[in-house]
């Protein structure tokens, strides 16, 4: 039996232009979770680390920080734990590869004939760790863009015979429309051809599992969120390997290990009485690991004025993120419409006939146009009734 930690995409010191303040903080969940990563793999006593690309964010690191990473490493093996790291696309092994700057293996205090850490290189894409009695593929370019399929030839090198034959690989699954425009780039067929047992994967930050002829691929996911978009990421997978009668099975078993949680929501704006008491709605829910994404649906009323950037910067100290998006629609006018002959009447009249040209039309244009008549609509109803507005 085999067991491995798989994660991948932990992008540490990744700048989060779009968290402003909160980018810090960010920064630390995210190395929060790759020590829970690590933590995880000590108490499940897995026999191999796996962390397949996209460690960091970018070459640019200072030393600190991948001292802080290698100080993981050398709790795994002291645990004697063996990790194989592969460099990504953010971390690519180019000539300003964080990988070549620093030697994590010795910072981690491990030696190069222990094993316990290796670093896999497009000079040495492969290692027959003899005690696990595995071969650990993980090819690689010194570029970016791979010049080609990074498994055109991994059926066909001569590695020692082991009982196990693991790939990882930081690459995309191709998807006809979808991963025309990525650096690396393989298919359903190439993976099926490799004779592995497990191919761990990274590069899609959503943890997902799937086969082909035998062959079980997957992508661990972020361990922690890199965009506030990503509800899915949070997970690293625990694979088990085993063995009966000559044949192989694979396990895989999703954990979690990140902290920032999602939540979606849809509101009717006509339940919404005043934007102060919309606030206090939301602050009941306060977190601050909570991405909270809320969406206004409906009709909303004539006297609701609400501004979601201003509702966003209300809640901004009880969540990690919060976007307010509006799509609600304001009403049309109910009941009956004053004479033609007053101004009112005539307003309506005129602004309700227009929007319903417009939105019988179906182009996407004219609809935008009704969406903004209709807020004319609302404002003016407002105005010739005597309220005040604030545009």
């Amino acid at each position: 039996m085999l067991r491995l930690l798989h994660t991948a995409d932990v992008h540490l010191g990744a700048r989060h232009a779009d968290l402003g303040d909160a980018a810090a903080a960010q920064r630390e969940r995210q190395f929060a979770a790759f020590k829970a990563s690590v933590d995880l793999a000590i108490s499940e006593q897995v026999d191999l680390f796996l962390v397949a690309g996209d460690l960091f964010d970018s070459n640019v690191q200072p030393k600190r920080s991948v001292e802080r990473v290698a100080a993981e490493l050398g709790r795994l093996a002291k645990a004697r734990i063996r990790s194989v790291l592969v460099p990504g696309t953010h971390d690519v092994y180019d000539r300003s590869s964080v990988y070549r700057a620093y030697d994590i293996a010795t910072l981690a205090g491990s030696r190069p004939q222990d094993e316990l850490i290796v670093v896999l290189t497009p000079d040495h894409p492969w290692i027959h760790l003899q005690a696990l009695d595995v071969v650990v593929h993980g090819p690689c370019f010194p570029t970016k863009r791979a010049p080609y399929s990074p498994l055109r030839d991994l059926a066909a090198l001569e590695v020692p015979q082991a009982t196990w034959k693991i790939g990882v690989l930081h690459a995309a699954v191709a998807i006809p429309g979808r991963t025309d425009g990525d650096e690396v780039v393989v298919t359903v067929e190439e993976i099926a051809a490799t004779g592995l047992d497990y191919l761990a994967l990274g590069h899609w930050h959503s943890a997902q599992v799937a086969r082909t002829k035998g062959i079980t691929y997957a992508y661990a996911g972020a361990p922690e969120a890199i965009a506030v978009d990503q509800d899915k990421a949070g997970k690293v997978l625990l694979v088990t390997l085993d063995e009966k009668a000559g044949a192989h099975t694979v396990h895989v078993e999703e954990r979690s290990v990140g902290r920032t949680s999602f939540a979606r929501q849809e509101l009717d704006a006509s339940t919404i009485g005043s934007q102060p008491a919309f606030i206090e709605k939301l602050k009941t829910q306060a977190d601050p690991d909570l991405v909270l994404d809320v969406r206004l649906i409906g009709v909303r009323p004539d006297e609701l004025d609400l501004e979601p950037e201003e509702v966003e910067a209300a809640l901004k100290a009880s969540f990690l993120k919060v976007r307010i998006r509006d799509t609600s629609q304001p009403a049309l006018t109910e009941g009956a419409i004053p004479s033609a002959e007053t101004i009112t009447g005539a307003f309506i009249r005129n602004v309700e006939g227009r929007i319903a040209d417009l939105e019988a039309s179906g182009d996407t244009m004219a609809l935008r146009e009704a969406e903004d008549l209709r807020d004319v609509l609302r404002l003016g109803r407002l105005l010739l009734a005597g309220h005040e507005v604030t545009l």
